[in-house]
């Protein structure tokens, strides 16, 4: 049975049982910024469980992706060493929502494991929690277990709960007995005994736990049941092994070929350096499943939080590789094996295949620059040990901070040495370096309107800190709608300020707050910010006030500022959607700032954004402005509304029971909270300033919009402005050289006498002024589209008067060649006869080393039989070229390259070539003279050195 018909056997089970079959969530959690990865089948129920949330089905069966790499569940260093231990894995689950409970789960799990796939009844066993008398009177008379193999445990085995407090519940585990001959008793459940393995958890959630630690009967049941597919398939498909099952057997084959390595795959009876080789096999195999689901879910390896767990596990990969010979990136190498094993279940791992490969290639390319060096300095610190076991913990920092050497990576280094790393050291080291940077206050930002203050700093903090229980309920942001209402005071600290109702949007989601004043007893007030804490926008404002609770208060907005920050963050939203568009769906945002003067947008992509791709995403999101899309503000919704209308969720936030959503047409639909224009057209322009890079696989674009628009043509039209100037200066470069050769009559020179004036003309056109329009949008447009016209005209002039100024150069060359072949004729006349050669050493006039080289052809053709060496000065430096014709080269074998070398060493220089022509160069213009006379004596030596004199 393949691993395929097993999970598509799973799935007909539970549906012919009236299930829904669900997609699995992503790895990375949409919604629930505590948790780095999925790592149980519960997650995305999770709001079920708690009371939070409904589905509009009451059973449901899927295969949830899973990584456990962290925490309770971290069983890194036991990956690849034993058989079933793994950092991503499938788990098998079906789940009731208040439906069917005990009976019908015990029932079914029994059906499918005995009947539908055949499993031996005697070697399986069942255990319940020790007061769960219910479940085991379920199992032995649901089933026909043997009533011996049911077991009851206590809480650390057979309860199940999600938090210190909430939902929980007992559960009952069944085990599979893979002894040979089923000798295995009950002594041996739970035991940790290998051969006695968990496949499948049922967890019957009927309490809820309270702060005191009381259990509380729910008013709704559930089930929620997980098995691991991983070990399901290696005991229907007989195998010892989770990694000889078909899910990893391709990948682990797909190695051994990279690696020209064999794997054996046995666990014992093998030699210890084949139990390396396939050790490294599997957690290669391993770890690049973890990877590439994770970077299809949306996560970049970067330096914290999941990223860095993702960093950690590719790093160690790759130190893997090396223990293979592997040397050369070769894990992204793996994706499309994985891809023919998972495509079909998982699509979107096929789907993003490309933005997959490209990041773990980056990632492979970055680390291997820095692993060898790492590698040397931790030999060396071994070396230095002497009779210690302890690797010290301060280089283990410096691997780390220096080498980007995950602490995990040093300390397997070290365990395959019989070592243990001082982790106390590394530590402190860490908390060190932790102290320097919080030590650096940094200024708080604010768009155009940044204040650098520390005590501002201080205040934003204070404001997000603020104590607003019991505020919650009386307050409302009435922002969307107006920019001016009355309120009361809730609350006053200081500079903060606390309103039942207030138009003054709290900083959120990339969004700055907004700016404006209060009218607070006749006194007007400004306020330099407004920062949330918790629900309750808080007003920072400029001086102390003295307000008490009920004072009736004015709140005005800073319009034209809102009005601003509103087309930025309108814009936002659209250049996401473009950028999706252009790029890929893999890229989402990572990062935002919407200012009044700007925006900033980090996002998910592997490789810099071309010049054409951001021409691409800028022209859609004009587009879009030009067509004028009213915006649908969906306000205060259920979350599960909103993700049925397939609006776009950024993961790691945190959203609550009622969102928001804008919808821009069929172009872009976004979970949202902040403010925005209500129509497209109200942006009016779209331009970008800057693309570069932030991180690993993080891009970061800068872009304006309406008014600031116009700041960024003032400075394109001084950037024009001065690229004509170069223009200018060309073109009377260009003239100048025609002057020189005014007297010849070449038809290549009277046609570029007559384009020359041509582009003359087109400069003066050019060089009209342009004048920037006083208001936005079409007229905008427009100056746009002429400035960019411009541009292109400049770049077209300048390419052409370059080929103009090639032909006018070729032209000068020729004549300053053709001028000095009278002096060339003369230099032969009197050259020096060595043993019947002739030698000519002579300093010229040229401008450049082509020059040169011509000029050395040309005495080549009229030496006959001799060698000629010609210098010239070029740029402060001496260039030379040897001749030697090929008679001399047979006759008295000699070569040009030698002899030029010999030359240039004489003036502490060098050079080389082919037997007939060579050249060199050197820095003693001042002996020049004396190596040009010791020509003949050098030939003559040379002549020696061969025989042939």
């Amino acid at each position: 049975m393949t691993s395929s018909e097993i999970r598509q056997g799973f799935f007909k089970f539970f549906e012919r049982h009236g299930h829904t079959i669900v997609p699995s969530s992503p790895v990375v959690p949409f919604d629930d910024p505590t948790l780095l990865f999925a790592n149980a089948g519960m997650n995305q129920f999770k709001d079920v469980f708690l009371g939070q949330g409904k589905r509009s089905y009451t059973r449901a069966a899927d295969t949830q992706k899973c990584i456990r790499v962290s925490g309770k569940h971290n069983d890194l260093e036991e990956v690849g060493r034993d058989t079933y231990h793994h950092t991503f894995f499938e788990m098998l689950g079906n789940w009731s929502f208040g439906d069917y409970y005990k009976k019908e789960a015990i029932r079914w799990a029994w059906e499918l494991l005995t009947e539908v796939w055949g499993l031996p009844k005697q070697r399986l066993w069942a255990t319940v929690y020790k007061d769960d008398e219910e479940a085991e009177i379920l199992w032995k008379s649901e089933t026909d277990i043997d009533p011996a193999h049911v077991l009851r445990f206590g809480e650390k085995d057979n309860f199940w709960e999600m938090g210190e407090t909430g939902p929980c519940g007992p559960c009952s585990e069944i085990h599979i007995d893979r002894t040979p001959g089923a000798t295995a008793t009950g002594s041996m459940v739970n035991a940790g005994v290998a051969e006695v393995m968990e496949i499948w958890n049922l967890v019957f959630i009927q309490y809820n736990r309270d702060a005191g630690g009381t259990l509380h009967l729910l008013p709704s049941k559930h089930v929620d049941t997980g098995m691991g597919f991983e070990r399901m398939c290696a005991v229907l498909q007989k195998k010892d092994s989770n990694y000889d099952t078909d899910v990893f057997m391709p990948l682990i084959q797909r190695v051994a070929e990279l690696s020209r390595s064999p794997y054996d795959g046995r666990m014992s009876g093998i030699a210890e350096s084949q139990r390396e080789l396939d050790t490294a096999m599997r957690v290669i195999a391993d770890h690049i499943r973890t990877l590439t689901f994770a970077i299809a879910d949306s996560a970049i390896p970067s330096n914290e939080g999941r990223g860095y767990v993702l960093r950690r596990l590719l790093r160690r990969a790759a130190r893997f590789g090396r223990n293979l010979g592997m040397k050369e990136p070769f894990l992204y190498q793996l994706v499309p094996t994985l891809i023919d094993t998972m495509g079909t279940v998982f699509p979107e791992i096929r789907d993003k295949k490309d933005h997959i490969q490209k990041t773990i290639r980056s990632e492979e390319e970055a680390f291997n620059a820095t692993l060898d060096r790492g590698l040397e300095i931790f030999e060396q610190s071994i070396k230095n040990l002497g009779a210690s076991k302890a690797f010290p913990g301060d280089v283990a920092f410096k691997l780390y901070d220096t080498f980007g050497f995950p602490l995990d990576l040093t300390e397997l280094l070290a365990t395959e040495r019989g070592l243990r790393v001082d982790v106390d050291e590394f530590n402190r080291r860490m908390e060190e370096q932790r102290r320097r940077s919080r030590a650096v206050d940094p200024a708080v930002q604010g768009g155009d309107e940044s204040i650098h203050s520390a005590n501002l700093g201080r205040i934003k903090e204070s404001a997000r800190a603020l104590e607003t229980k019991g505020l919650d309920a009386r307050f409302t942001f009435v922002g969307y709608d107006r920019l001016d209402s009355d309120g009361v005071v809730l609350s006053s600290s200081g500079n903060l300020l606390v309103l039942d109702k207030t138009p003054f949007y709290g900083e959120a989601g990339g969004q700055l707050g907004d700016q404006g004043e209060l009218v607070l007893e006749g006194n007007r007030v400004r306020v330099l910010d407004t920062q949330k804490s918790g629900n309750i926008n808080v007003h920072i404002l400029q001086s102390p006030v003295e307000a008490a609770p009920g004072n009736a208060v004015n709140a005005r907005v800073d319009a034209a500022r809102r009005q601003a920050i509103m087309r930025n963050h309108t814009a936002t939203h659209l250049l996401h959607a473009a950028l999706r568009h252009v790029l890929g769906t893999h890229v989402h945002q990572a990062g935002s700032l919407v200012a009044p003067d700007h925006l900033r947008f980090d996002f998910a992509h592997a490789s810099k954004v071309s010049e054409d791709e951001l021409k691409a995403i800028e022209d859609l999101v004009n587009e879009k402005i030009r067509d004028g899309i009213k915006l649908m503000h969906h306000r205060n919704i259920a979350f599960e509304e909103a993700k049925k209308m397939g609006a776009l969720m950024f993961f790691g936030d945190k959203y609550g029971d009622k969102v928001n959503v804008i919808e821009i047409g069929s172009f872009s639909k976004e979970f949202c909270g902040g403010t925005h224009v209500s129509n497209t057209a109200d942006i009016g322009y779209f331009k970008f300033r800057s693309e570069g890079s932030v991180a690993s696989g993080v891009r970061r674009v800068e872009a304006v919009t309406s008014s600031a628009a116009q700041k960024l043509l003032a400075l394109q039209d001084q950037s024009s402005a001065e690229r004509l100037e170069y223009a200018t200066t060309q073109l009377d470069e260009l003239q100048r050289q025609l002057e020189e050769l005014a007297a010849d009559k070449s038809p290549v020179l009277e046609e570029t006498r007559r384009a020359t004036q041509s582009l003359r003309r087109r400069l003066e056109d050019i060089r009209q002024p342009s004048h920037l329009p006083q208001s936005a949008g079409d007229d905008l447009r427009v100056h746009f589209d002429r400035l960019s016209q411009r541009e292109t005209q400049i770049e077209s002039f300048v390419l052409e008067l370059a080929e103009k100024r090639k032909l006018v150069e070729k032209e000068l060359a020729k004549g300053r060649i053709r001028s000095q072949s009278g002096r060339i004729e003369d230099l032969v006349t009197n050259a020096s006869p060595v043993d019947g050669l002739k030698v000519v050493a002579a300093q010229v006039e040229a401008h450049s080393v082509d020059e040169l080289k011509s000029l050395g052809d040309t005495l080549r053709s009229k030496l006959g039989h001799g060698v000629g060496i010609l210098a010239a000065i070029l740029d402060g430096k001496v260039s030379l070229v040897c001749v030697v014709t090929d008679e001399a080269i047979k006759g008295n074998k000699l070569e040009a390259g030698k002899i030029v070398g010999a030359m240039a060493k004489l003036l502490g220089g060098g050079g080389g070539g082919k037997a007939h022509l060579a050249t060199a160069g050197a820095k003693d213009v001042a002996g020049l003279s004396r190596a040009l006379a010791s020509a003949p004596s050098i030939v003559q030596s040379m002549m020696a050195k061969s025989g042939n004199l």
